[in-house]
């Protein structure tokens, strides 16, 4: 009998990519595969807490684990501002700072991904991230690519600009988005180009930080919010997936005070969670509904003094399970949460502030599953008509039900882990 094949997930240190990893993982050991993490310094736990065994990569000494704190405490305040900016003007503000850091966290992690897996000697990779870890390349064993950010990360002349928040047929926009981001961007590319010369691997073109396998990508593009491609991508080796749902633990909802009306969830990630000003101003209108709020703040719960009735706060929920029993979802635009939406038939307010969020939130406004509401110019007026207007949407629901149908009926984390199996089995 031969021995079961052993995968190594390598997610970025993200929630969103963590936690889509552990989707597929659950599906890949309901088959007989081994599933084993990379862990960033951070993580430890997260995937554990799942049954699944992790590596991890060297944690930095004490002081300079306080330093590496106080650098991403700092970047993030330094940052905040930028969040009210449009997608363009965040290319030099924030996008470009943010993937120098990115390239600095590859060079970093580099030495410890490849000691990793001379340890573990996985049958494959699944690398989900925005950068690639030459080490990856260079252990020899087969990898795949996972993309669980928007679409837009793969670029198509009908599909708008990664990270643009456009729509495909605005010309004159995506053109100076392109040339902008690649300004934008050309210091870290050439760095990094430049350390994946020096470990032996060619370089990617401008704007490239992440080239496809040649063996399989796996899409999280739902086929509901999907572009119609120019040049459709080779289906031997992309994959797209109805979503990525991990199963997770079912959530109860507390007894509220005020415990009438529809379910409402709101959570802009880890990310988000820091804007406790906007939060707490949205938490003040949410008084003024007849709904219950769910609100995910993340690790700033002593931020919130005053707490109405209807909203209860805490620091993490099994979002899957609040998402399905939930009327609407006001989410930051992250991919995971603008899939699971679809996944259970719920609209989605989508509210973004950075990176794949203003692609997501364009298209849950074009494909009729949601509404965008821009962070800086909402009031508790045009909150309150959102809210209302997406729960009262019947056009919409019917859609979004029938949405969700057809992809509890291709589930996104069994299809990936089927052509990963699939993938192994031609490799072996």
């Amino acid at each position: 009998m031969s021995q079961p094949r052993v995968i190594a997930l390598f997610p970025e240190a993200s929630f969103g990519a963590a936690l889509n990893c552990v989707g597929i993982a659950q599906k890949l050991r309901d088959m007989g595969a081994i599933p084993v993490f990379l862990c960033h310094p951070g993580f430890t736990g997260v995937f554990a807490e799942y049954g699944f065994k992790e590596y991890h990569l060297p944690a930095p000494s004490q002081p300079q684990a306080q330093k590496n704190e106080d650098y991403w405490q700092a970047f993030i305040n330094t940052h905040l501002p930028h969040f009210n900016l449009s997608a363009e003007a965040q290319l030099p503000t924030y996008v470009a700072p943010t993937w120098e850091a990115i390239v600095d966290t590859a060079i970093d992690a580099e030495a410890g991904v490849e000691s990793l897996l001379d340890q573990i000697r996985p049958d494959a990779i699944l690398l989900d991230n925005v950068i690639m870890f030459p080490a990856i390349v260079r252990s020899g064993y087969p990898w795949i690519r996972i993309v669980s950010c928007a679409e837009t990360e793969i670029p198509d002349p009908n599909v708008p600009p990664y990270l643009s928040g456009l729509a495909p047929e605005d010309d004159a926009a995506v053109t100076r988005f392109e040339q902008t981001y690649l300004n934008a961007t050309a210091s870290a590319h050439q760095r990094y180009n430049a350390f994946r010369k020096s470990r032996g691997l060619r370089p990617l073109p401008a704007g490239t930080f992440l080239e496809n396998s040649d063996r399989l990508n796996l899409l999280l593009a739902p086929s509901a919010v999907r572009y119609s491609r120019a040049r459709p991508l080779p289906r031997e080796r992309f994959v797209f997936l109805e979503g990525c749902v991990r199963e997770e633990s079912r959530f109860d909802p507390p007894q509220l005070p005020a415990d009438d009306g529809p379910l409402i969830y709101m959570s802009f990630g880890s990310l988000g969670a820091i804007d406790t000003d906007l939060i707490g101003k949205m938490i003040d209108t949410f008084a003024t509904l007849p709904a219950r709020f769910m609100v995910n703040v993340g690790g700033f719960l002593e931020a919130y003094q005053h707490v109405p009735d209807n909203v209860y706060l805490g620091s993490w929920f099994p979002q899957p399970s609040v998402v399905e029993q939930s009327a609407l979802f006001i989410h930051h635009g992250g991919n995971n949460s603008f899939c699971e939406a679809l996944f259970h038939g719920v609209p989605s307010l989508v509210i973004p502030y950075c990176w794949d969020g203003h692609d997501n939130a364009q298209r849950a406004q074009a494909t009729g599953t949601g509404r965008r509401l821009d962070r800086t110019t909402w009031s508790p007026d045009t909150l309150r008509e959102a809210i209302l207007a997406l729960l009262n949407d019947t056009p919409m629901a019917a859609r979004l039900q029938r949405i969700s149908r057809e992809m509890q009926a291709e589930p996104g984390a069994r299809r990936a882990a089927e052509a990963v199996m699939a993938a192994i089995d031609v490799s072996h």
